[in-house]
């Protein structure tokens, strides 16, 4: 599943965006995103704790598999937190699409605080869902 140069391979050739299937927040951001993607095709979701999200998960750098955070498989590169968040928008129409640069010009360290101030408190700001319901496929 991975190739020499550290990229992930998906067997399908999609991109893949792995969610914690027990946050409110996280459940929010996937229907927001699949509501407006451009092709559904583009785009696989997965619950963090589903199969196919732990056998990607284990293959990523040790660094980055125990981060509990969103992550974003996009043409083999795995990406994480803010930058896993953002890069969403390039699978929205161009509306959504457009503000990704804007967004992106923001340091890292500061967009990864902002993410981890909002991560740390998502439990008590947004509801649990019972069960997982966003789209996956």
């Amino acid at each position: 599943m991975v190739s020499g140069g550290g990229l992930i391979e998906i067997e399908d050739g999609r991109d893949i965006l792995i969610l914690d299937g027990d946050c409110g927040l996280c459940h929010r951001l996937a229907n927001f995103v699949d509501r407006r993607i451009v092709d559904k095709g583009m785009l696989a979701l997965r619950a963090s704790d589903s199969e196919d999200a732990r056998l990607v998960i284990s293959k990523l750098p040790e660094s980055l598999r125990e981060a509990d955070t969103v992550y974003l498989i996009r043409n083999g590169k795995a990406y994480v937190r803010s930058s896993a968040a953002i890069r969403c928008l390039k699978y929205m129409r161009l509306q959504w699409r457009i503000i990704y640069p804007i967004v992106w010009i923001i340091p890292l360290p500061l967009r990864d605080f902002g993410y981890r101030i909002v991560a740390k408190y998502r439990h008590m700001i947004f509801e649990r869902p019972e069960v997982c319901t966003f789209r996956t496929d």
